[in-house]
C-alpha cells in the first residue's frame, strides 16, 4: 500500500496543477467595495464573493446558511433568532461574531447607507450571547430572512480602526477601495476603472467548488471589445454579450453562449414632486409630468414590442409590474400593460393642456443594462412621433446615481430586481413616500397615502391570499397612477470560453465559488 503521506502529497500536487487563473470582464465596474454604500447590482453581485451575510441564495435562489447555521421565529412573529457559525474569521484573521453582527446592522441601517430600506420593519437587534443574535420585528414579518440575503458583515474592529464606521456614498472612505469580509474570496488588488484581482481565502468556513487561484474583473465598456477579448482568449468570460452578436458568438468555436431571464424589469421615472423642469426648451416651465394623464400619454406613445423586437432581437418580455411574473406576489390580475396607442397618447396630451407638446429632460445610463442607450434613443424617437421633445443624456452609471439623487432630471430609465424575489420589495424601495429608511430609491418623490398604508401590512401578513389581496391592490394603484412605466424584462446573454463552468443567476449575480476552468 502507498504510504498515506505520498498519496496525500500527490493529491496536493493534482489538485495544484488543475487550479487556474480566472479573468471576466463586465460592462460597469463596481462603484465601491462597501457593501452598505451602494444597492446595486454590479456592487452586491460583485461583493457577494468578497462578504457574507447571515443567509445567502444558493444556485437555484433558495435561501441557506451563511454566516448563521440556523434560525426561527421568536414568539408570537416578534421577529426572529439566528445563530451564528463559530469559527468563521475575517480575511484579515478577526474573529466573527455577536458584536459584529450588532455593528453591521447599526452601519447597514444608518441615514448614510444605501441598504437602509432593508430594515425598515426592524425594531431593534439584540445580542444573546456571542453566538445568538435577535433580530426584532415592528410586526410579524415571514419574509424577513430572504430580505436580507444581501445584507453583509462587516467587521467592527477594523471599520473603527480605519475610521468607517459608517459608509460614504458620496465622497467614499477607506472602505470604497478596501475590503475586508469573510466570504470565499479576498481582494487582493483594487484599481478603480481598470481591475480588481481577487484571491481564494485560505481560511474561509465553507468547501471549496472552484479551482481558480486567482481571479481578475476588468471593466470593458465598449461591448465590440468584449467580445473580442473573448474571442481571443484574453478573457474566460464576459456579462453581457451584446444581443446582436449573441448567435454569431455562439456559433464561434471554443466559446458558448449562456442565455436566461433575469428578474429585473426595465422601466421609465418621473420627477412627481418636481415643481418645473428641469432640463430641455421648456426649462422652468411648470412640471407636466405631475399630470397623471401626461405618464399615461408617455405610456402609449413607447412601441415596447417594437424595441424588444429591433434592438433585444426577440430576447425580452414585455412588463406590466414594477416585477416580473417569475416573482413571489405577482398580479395576475393586472398582467396587461398599455397598448401602443399613438392617437391615445395624443388625445391624452390634448386632454392635460399639452397638446402642442413640450420638451423635457431624460437622463439614461449608458453602460447598466442591456443596449440601455439604444433604448432611450428609440425611446426619444418614439415620444417625437407624438409631439414631445425628450433632450437625451446617456452618462456612465457611476455619474448616474449621483445625478438622480441631487433631482437633476425630469424622467429617468432604471432597472430593478428584488432582491427578495417578492413584489414586496419594489414597493419599499421605489414607491414608498421617501421618508427615512423608506423610498430610498424613490427618486422622483412618488407618494400615495394608501400605498404608504398597505406596506407594512404586506410585510407583516402571514396569509397568503390576504397579503396577494392587498399586493393586488397595490399593482391597481401604481399602474392607474403611472407611478412608473414599465417596459420589459431584461435577458440575461453571458459568454464564456467552452473550458468554462459556471451557475447563471436570475438576479445576473456572478458567483465566482462556482467557477471551475477546466
Amino acid at each position: 500500500m502507498r504510504p498515506l503521506k505520498i498519496t496525500l502529497a500527490l493529491l496536493a500536487l493534482s489538485l495544484s496543477a488543475q487550479a487556474e487563473e480566472f479573468r471576466w470582464a463586465g460592462q460597469t465596474d463596481p462603484q465601491t467595495m462597501d457593501p452598505h454604500a451602494v444597492s446595486s447590482a454590479p456592487v452586491l453581485g460583485f461583493l457577494n464573493n468578497v462578504y457574507e451575510g447571515l443567509v445567502r441564495r444558493d444556485a437555484e435562489m433558495k435561501i441557506e446558511p451563511a454566516l448563521a447555521t440556523s434560525w426561527e421565529p421568536i414568539g408570537d412573529g416578534e421577529g426572529w433568532r439566528f445563530v451564528l457559525r463559530e469559527g468563521v474569521t475575517f480575511h484579515d484573521g478577526a474573529a466573527f461574531d455577536a458584536d459584529d453582527v450588532i455593528f453591521s446592522y447599526e452601519r447597514a441601517s444608518s441615514e448614510q447607507s444605501d441598504v437602509a430600506s432593508w430594515f425598515a420593519p426592524v425594531s431593534r437587534v439584540e445580542k444573546v450571547d456571542a453566538y445568538t443574535v435577535d433580530i426584532f420585528t415592528t410586526a410579524p414579518n415571514p419574509i424577513f430572512p430572504d430580505s436580507i440575503a444581501n445584507w453583509m458583515m462587516v467587521d467592527s474592529g477594523w471599520a473603527a480602526a480605519n475610521d468607517t464606521t459608517r459608509p460614504d456614498k458620496d465622497q467614499g472612505n477607506y472602505a470604497t477601495l478596501n475590503a475586508n469580509g469573510t466570504g470565499a474570496f479576498r481582494v487582493t488588488d483594487r484599481q478603480p476603472g481598470l481591475q480588481t484581482v481577487l484571491e481564494p481565502f485560505d481560511g474561509w468556513w465553507g468547501e471549496a467548488e472552484h479551482n481558480i487561484t486567482k481571479a481578475t474583473f476588468t471593466p470593458i465598456q465598449n461591448p465590440a471589445t468584449a467580445v473580442a477579448a473573448l474571442i481571443s482568449g484574453d478573457v474566460d468570460f464576459i456579462n453581457p454579450v451584446p444581443i446582436q452578436d449573441a448567435e454569431r458568438l455562439d456559433g464561434r468555436d471554443g466559446v458558448k453562449v449562456i442565455k436566461g431571464i433575469e428578474a429585473r424589469v426595465i422601466m421609465l421615472g418621473f420627477g412627481h414632486d418636481h415643481e418645473t423642469l428641469n432640463f430641455g426648451a421648456d426649462e422652468g416651465a411648470p412640471n407636466p409630468f405631475a399630470d397623471v394623464r401626461v405618464r399615461r400619454a408617455v405610456a402609449h406613445a413607447i412601441n415596447v414590442p417594437a424595441i424588444l423586437q429591433t434592438i433585444m432581437r426577440g430576447n425580452a418580455e414585455p412588463a406590466s409590474q414594477l416585477v416580473s411574473p417569475a416573482m413571489r406576489g405577482y398580479s395576475d390580475a393586472h398582467a396587461e400593460r398599455p397598448e401602443y396607442d399613438v392617437e391615445r397618447a395624443r388625445a391624452l396630451l390634448d386632454e392635460a393642456g399639452y397638446g402642442d407638446g413640450f420638451s423635457f429632460g431624460l437622463k439614461c445610463t449608458n453602460d447598466r443594462y442591456l443596449n440601455d442607450e439604444s433604448v432611450c434613443q428609440a425611446i426619444v424617437s418614439m415620444l417625437a412621433q407624438v409631439g414631445i421633445e425628450a433632450v437625451l443624456e446617456s452618462m456612465p452609471v457611476r455619474n448616474y446615481w449621483p445625478e438622480l439623487r441631487e433631482d437633476a432630471f425630469d424622467a429617468f430609465l432604471l432597472g430593478w430586481s428584488p432582491g427578495t424575489f417578492d413584489a414586496e420589495h419594489p414597493i419599499r424601495f421605489l414607491v414608498a413616500t421617501p421618508e427615512g429608511n423608506l423610498g430610498t430609491w424613490n427618486f422622483g418623490g412618488y407618494s400615495n397615502a394608501r400605498i404608504d398604508e398597505l406596506l407594512p401590512a404586506i410585510q407583516s401578513e402571514i396569509d397568503d391570499a390576504e397579503r396577494q389581496a392587498m399586493l393586488d391592490e397595490a399593482a391597481a394603484i401604481i399602474q392607474d397612477e403611472m407611478a412608473y412605466v414599465p417596459l420589459y424584462v431584461q435577458p440575461l446573454v453571458w459568454g464564456a470560453r467552452e473550458t468554462i463552468e459556471l451557475v447563471q443567476r436570475p438576479d445576473d449575480f456572478f458567483i465566482l465559488r462556482w467557477v471551475r476552468v477546466n
